[in-house]
């Protein structure tokens, strides 16, 4: 297996996820990346924009196990992770497993619920693994969360506290289809107004967790030379200090930074990481991970328009 496999992969994902959700190949090609790193994705989006589909999609093109968690304000940490209930016909406490064990987890609306239960994803985001009445128990090397939320109501809601912002690898901005992109979508599912049924498109996997974990592998062997390392490293550091930035970016960012940019070369076809994947990656990775000084805020600055400005500032390897 090597780095041509991981492209064409990648090709036959795109084909099979379009016969259900139209464009949103910038969203596609990052969920892949983060999948093929081990990390997560934050989509940001407004309703009807196929964030649910998309992730459906995903998740079944490549074999893993869904589940979808709407959260509430009313959710607890058990309605997530499960708990341990009595059983009377052994006189023991036996596992009942939430929704976290599965392989691919829909987080829906991820900040309509409290801090307490947002919580509760952290180590399963960190570790793989959950920790229910002092044992743990392991999701497995194919876990992977897709968190949503939506910008326009914020009335109710519990902003995600930076330590769990980190543990994202993208935030991904998901914006309306173009004119075209949406005359297709309405030919395509304007004869209903449920959701698509997954199973009616007749999807074909291109890989199984066994595949993934060999395209991992070749990822990892992806070589990133010491130069493009520094820029990595200048770039993340470059966040810090800034006037308008409260906080930059932490010292996990350039980790994450520099594992998805192996994995974008990968799905480009190369054993090599050029300036150009991490520029591509430096704003979903780090717009997410930066807080804007107050002054930046009352000058309308936008987290992405400072990444741009350390994007133009910071001079790249050659």
């Amino acid at each position: 297996m090597d780095v041509s496999d991981i492209r064409s992969a990648g090709e036959r994902l795109r084909e099979q996820v379009h016969r259900v959700v139209v464009g949103q190949d910038h969203v596609l090609d990052l969920m892949l990346v983060s999948l093929l790193c081990e990390g997560h994705v934050l989509i940001e989006g407004v309703p009807g924009t196929a964030k649910t589909l998309l992730a459906r999609s995903f998740a079944a093109c490549l074999s893993l196990a869904f589940n979808r968690i709407q959260f509430t304000p009313d959710l607890m940490p058990g309605d997530v992770l499960g708990t341990n209930l009595f059983d009377f016909r052994t006189n023991s406490f036996v596992l009942t497993k939430g929704p976290v064990f599965t392989q691919a987890l829909l987080a829906d609306e991820i900040n309509r619920t409290p801090p307490k239960t947002q919580a509760a994803l952290l180590q399963a985001m960190q570790e793989r693994s959950v920790t229910i009445d002092g044992t743990t128990h392991d999701l497995g090397h194919g876990f992977m969360v897709i968190a949503t939320q939506n910008p326009i109501e914020q009335e109710g809601t519990y902003p995600l506290p930076e330590a769990q912002l980190d543990r994202f690898l993208f935030k991904l901005l998901v914006s309306y289809p173009s004119r075209d992109e949406e005359r297709a979508i309405v030919k395509r599912h304007g004869h209903r107004t449920a959701m698509p049924r997954i199973a009616d498109f007749g999807l074909e996997p291109v890989a199984d967790l066994d595949a993934l974990t060999g395209f991992r592998a070749v990822v990892e062997k992806v070589r990133l030379s010491e130069q493009v390392a520094d820029y990595v490293v200048d770039l993340v550091r470059a966040t810090r200090g800034l006037p308008t930035l409260l906080f930059g970016a932490s010292p996990r960012s350039a980790n994450m930074l520099a594992a998805a940019a192996r994995a974008v070369a990968a799905l480009e076809g190369r054993d090599y990481v050029i300036p150009d994947d991490v520029k591509r990656l430096a704003l979903p990775t780090l717009r997410h991970r930066v807080v804007l000084a107050p002054g930046a805020e009352i000058e309308a600055l936008t987290p992405e328009a400072v990444i741009e400005q350390v994007v133009q500032k910071v001079p790249a390897p050659r």
